[in-house]
């Protein structure tokens, strides 16, 4: 008997050759709803430019299903000097594609923000906790997206610590939701898994090919679909319960949802919840 599963995967080939033939960004904006000028916000850390989309699930959610105001904040702008100019534009296209608001820290993104860097230049790395903590100051968010403090790349790390020293600094009275995210390592706790459509899936893989310079380097935006499917996988088991129903999600996003008040991250609930694309996104954020 022929294996049924060749024709299969023969076709994940061929959509993946066809995906990466296809053209990176230039493409109108998507959809955008109607936000409110007071509506609550949502303020994505971004270590680097293309990380809003790729953890992006639940931000474009919030967006477009609560209408609330979602803002990437760009830490940094990647670590090489001739590329930062030209990321920060494809930023911007990434962001106007999705609806996304932006904040750049300074001109070319903050600098040394990793574990090494925070230890060898502390003039530089407290400079870059205030630049954060007047951010939030001003943008008093409602959710904060950030990496988990294990995300592997050192960026990544450096991202969490700064953000977590930021609100710190803020004293007992800032409080909001924090979301952690992953991307480079798998979270070991998460507690979300967060189902998007086909098509915010394909929304967030065509703002990713607005990132031209790097997805030319590695068409990483054509395997996004797939990350999402396997994070159904790892979510049934990890956030679920071993051995628990899979949810009859195709795509999610992992995340980790506490509150940070009086000064540290408290849990919001016990164990995991489903998000699927019906639930009502208020729920987690009341």
């Amino acid at each position: 008997m022929r294996n049924p599963y060749r024709s299969l995967v023969s076709g994940y080939v061929r959509w993946i050759q066809k995906g990466a033939a296809t053209p990176l960004g230039g493409l109108p904006p998507a959809r955008r709803p109607k936000v409110r000028a007071n509506a609550p916000k949502a303020l994505i850390f971004a270590p680097h430019p293309d990380d809003e989309c790729v953890i992006g699930a639940l931000p474009l959610r919030i967006l477009r299903e609560l209408r609330w105001n979602v803002i990437n904040v760009a830490v940094t702008q990647g670590s090489k000097k001739e590329r930062q100019a030209g990321r920060w534009v494809e930023l911007q296209n990434a962001c106007g594609y999705l609806g996304f608001g932006l904040i750049q820290t300074r001109d070319g993104g903050l600098e040394k923000i990793n574990p090494k860097g925070r230890e060898s230049d502390p003039a530089n790395w407290s400079a870059a906790v205030d630049i954060i903590a007047g951010i939030l100051q001003r943008e008093q968010p409602r959710v904060v997206f950030m990496p988990h403090a294990q995300d592997w790349n050192l960026s990544h790390i450096g991202a969490n610590l700064l953000v977590m020293e930021a609100m710190a600094k803020l004293g007992a009275s800032f409080s909001c939701c924090v979301v952690e995210t992953e991307f480079w390592g798998a979270m070991t706790t998460p507690n979300l898994v967060v189902e998007s459509s086909p098509r915010d899936v394909a929304d967030l893989v065509a703002a990713t090919s607005f990132h031209v310079g790097e997805v030319q380097r590695n068409p990483y935006h054509i395997g996004l679909p797939a990350w999402m499917q396997d994070n159904v996988r790892r979510g049934a088991e990890i956030v679920v319960g071993q051995g628990g129903e899979a949810p009859k999600f195709t795509f999610a996003t992992l995340y980790r949802l506490q509150r940070w008040v009086g000064g540290r991250l408290e849990k919001v609930f016990d164990g995991g919840r489903l998000v699927s694309r019906k639930d009502d996104l208020k729920k987690l954020f009341a």
